[in-house]
């Protein structure tokens, strides 16, 4: 933790991870899409077919350094990473999430900021 290198390690120990156990672990417990994005992943499966405690269990025991947890999708949606993905019927609606704590607010330009943070903050939006 804190050296540089110790992302580009961490994502070779989870890849190690995921080709060793994904394939046997997604047969076993009917995985329809998994994706994964430095820590996050996003599992989808059919709940007809599929038991999440079990699953959860299973990526648990992969390695005891690892611990992985759960949130399941409320009103037919979850949130990954900064997208509110919302099943529908046939289709899915994506949009930006938005956190509780979001303000929608950026510095004001008479503020004593730096006119280079000031610049930067208009042009990310």
């Amino acid at each position: 933790m804190g050296a540089p290198s110790s992302s580009i390690i961490s994502e070779i120990f989870l890849q190690n991870i995921e080709q060793k156990h994904l394939p046997s672990i997604a047969k076993k417990h009917n995985l329809t899409n998994y994706f994964r994005y430095v820590d996050d992943i996003l599992i989808v499966y059919d709940t007809q077919q599929t038991d999440i405690t079990l699953l959860l269990s299973d990526f648990n025991s992969l390695h005891p350094k690892l611990q992985f947890t759960k949130e399941t999708e409320h009103n037919n949606q979850i949130n990954y990473l900064d997208i509110t993905t919302h099943r529908q019927q046939n289709k899915v609606k994506i949009s930006i999430c938005r956190r509780p704590t979001y303000t929608d607010t950026i510095t004001p330009f008479k503020s004593n900021h730096p006119t280079k943070h000031k610049y930067a903050a208009i042009r990310f939006l």
